[in-house]
């Protein structure tokens, strides 16, 4: 396979998470699987430093702009840490490569994708102008207490589910996590939860992507090509944001990981 394909995949996946903000696990492991024929164990180990390196530099400016609730992050690695050391511990019980690791990795990827597809058809619903502007006034109302969850033990539980997901499938961490913190903090404003999100997801991946490292499961040269394209395409979509149908792109993508998810269960 020419290094150039894997290049023009990377570009066009960091394209769409810079104009949709959609995770790029969603997109990256299922095209590496079903385009380029990538094994599901190796698909998952790569995507998972990809998207370290990819959200690293995303959280570094939000930082910057003192856009990061620390307290949030906190609290979600609080459980997906111990999540994704839980679940490196069952993949090398069971061999990265083994049957029964190919199962669980695919069966729980075609989920997750699910998963994700709803995600992001409701995020469509919820992000409509008319609801934005409903929920800016109520957050507004209770700006004190934005960055208080529902209850104290929902983020660390919910971020040990996504801890595991992520770790197993290298999908979870984006859109997934952005409707979690929506629901768990309902009084974060929408800048603030996309950063959470972005910040929780760098040492989730990190931790994650080694663990399967130290597996054998990351091809370090498919790693390289594919953030040679992505970083340029991530670049570009994120300053076209404002010029595309962010609403339809985000259907458009909704059905196509309902398919692949499908396709996976079902496989």
């Amino acid at each position: 396979m020419p290094e150039i394909t894997f290049i023009v995949a990377g570009f066009a996946v960091g394209l769409i998470v810079g104009l949709t903000g959609v995770g790029g696990g969603s997109l990256m492991t299922p095209v590496l699987i079903f385009f380029f024929g990538v094994k599901p164990h190796l698909a998952i180990g790569t995507d998972l430093l990809f998207a370290a390196f990819t959200k690293l530099g995303g959280t570094v400016s939000l930082a910057r702009q003192r856009l990061v609730p620390w307290r949030v992050v906190g609290l979600l690695c609080a459980g997906s840490i111990p999540a994704a050391f839980a679940g490196l511990w069952l993949l090398r019980h069971l061999g990265p490569d083994s049957a029964s690791a190919q199962r669980l990795m695919t069966s729980t990827l075609g989920a997750a994708l699910l998963l994700t597809a709803a995600a992001t058809f409701y995020k469509v619903l919820v992000f409509s102008p008319q609801r934005q502007a409903q929920a800016a006034a109520a957050r507004a109302a209770h700006a004190a207490q934005a960055d208080h969850p529902r209850h104290w033990s929902l983020p660390v539980l919910l971020g040990a589910v996504i801890g595991l997901l992520v770790t197993f499938t290298s999908v979870g961490a984006g859109a997934i996590g952005v409707t979690v913190l929506l629901l768990v903090f309902p009084h974060l404003p929408l800048p603030r939860i996309v950063a959470a999100d972005i910040a929780y997801a760098v040492p989730l991946t990190l931790v994650a992507g080694l663990g399967h490292a130290s597996l054998g499961s990351v091809d370090w040269p498919l790693l390289a090509q594919l953030l040679a394209g992505s970083l340029p395409g991530i670049w570009l979509g994120s300053r076209l944001v404002s010029r595309t149908p962010e609403r339809l792109i985000r259907s458009i993508l909704s059905v196509l990981l309902a398919w692949a998810g499908a396709k996976l269960v079902l496989v």
